[in-house]
């Protein structure tokens, strides 16, 4: 049997054992451990934390119903470019409508922006036949690169991106619908209290696009605006169109027997004794909308105007005011094009 003595010896010998392993194994966790950790390109590879970081949201990538569907655009005169349709609608919602407006409003505009542009897909221009759709205001919807759109908001642009981006894919592939065909999704961008019909502003009447209230006001920039047109100024203009027109005489007279549409714009006022439309007074003078009243003195011809736009179809800041009230997108169109159903739709091959 082993002396007390030679079992001490031994206890002292596997202390000392112990110390060592314990020794060398930290020295591996200090040197080794961080090399184990590198990836191929030898920088260190992340920890699983178990948690998200609470200001990102994981997206699944997925086909779309926009991305399957593909949009040419003229862009100026000869440069035709090839889009995905939701890549196309990001540029015309960015350039149709202020990215500070509501959440619902900018979905709804995304609606509009979307039936507007499979309804032009489905038949040829005249004015850009090489492609679908343009970026001329006067002929199709207006259209700005991620990168103006980035440098016109400043440091708001990142909060920007993401709601435009949210509206178009939140509406991902939905259309305003009437009789299961998309509308002429006609905006503009505010009413003087109610929309204009169709038939008064275009000749054509259009179930769908009838007068409505809208609920907008005061708080739109330049809501109410000032023309003044020296009288010289007004004389040559209009003669120049309506050659048959009596403007001699004190100015005061000239106008006479204004009529008024059915939103309280002006439909036609007679001027030295022809009848001349609110548009055309409009376009004549550069007006911001056919709401208007009209004064004049030896001096100046003077227009008073309310709101800015045809008049026809959705209001922007009439959809704008009624999302803050607690309205949702669809609530919105179906609001201001009557009738119409907002579904899923396939474009025509």
């Amino acid at each position: 049997m082993a002396t007390r003595k030679n079992l001490q010896k031994r206890a002292g010998g596997v202390g000392v054992r112990q110390v060592v392993a314990t020794a060398l194994a930290l020295l591996l966790t200090l040197f080794l451990l961080p090399l184990l950790m590198q990836g191929e390109d030898g920088a260190p590879e992340s920890v699983p934390t178990g948690t998200l970081p609470i200001d990102r949201t994981v997206v699944t990538p997925g086909v779309t119903a926009d991305g399957q569907v593909s949009v040419t655009v003229q862009v100026g005169e000869g440069e035709v470019l090839t889009l995905p349709l939701d890549k196309y609608l990001w540029r015309v919602v960015a350039a149709e409508m202020p990215a500070s407006f509501e959440p619902e409003a900018l979905k709804a505009q995304a609606v509009a922006a979307r039936t507007y542009t499979l309804s032009k897909l489905e038949r040829t221009s005249e004015k850009h036949p090489g492609a679908d759709v343009c970026t001329d205001i006067a002929c199709c919807q207006a259209y700005i690169t991620p990168e103006e759109a980035a440098a016109n908001w400043g440091d708001s642009a990142q909060a920007y991106t993401d709601k435009i981006t949210a509206a178009v894919a939140d509406t991902d592939g939905l259309a305003a619908l009437w009789q299961g065909q998309p509308i002429q999704a006609v905006f503009f961008s505010s009413a003087a209290g109610r929309t204009v019909n169709a038939v008064e502003v275009w000749g054509n009447s259009i179930p769908y696009l009838t007068g409505v209230d809208s609920p907008e006001g005061e708080e739109v920039p330049n809501y109410r605006t000032t023309v003044t047109v020296p009288v010289e100024e007004f004389r040559t203009k209009l003669l120049s169109e309506y050659p048959d027109a009596d403007l001699s005489g004190t100015p005061a007279g000239w106008f006479a027997s204004l009529v008024n549409n059915s939103a309280g714009g002006v439909d036609s006022v007679d001027v030295g004794g022809v009848t001349v439309t609110g548009a055309a007074l409009r376009t004549l003078f550069g007006l911001r909308s056919t709401s208007f009243t009209v004064t004049a003195d030896e001096q100046l011809v003077t227009f008073s105007v309310t709101g800015y736009g045809h008049g026809v179809g959705m209001s922007q800041y009439g959809a704008n005011a009624m999302a803050k009230s607690g309205s949702t997108f669809d609530e919105i169109l179906k609001w201001y094009y009557t009738g119409i159903n907002v579904a899923p739709y396939t474009p025509k091959e």
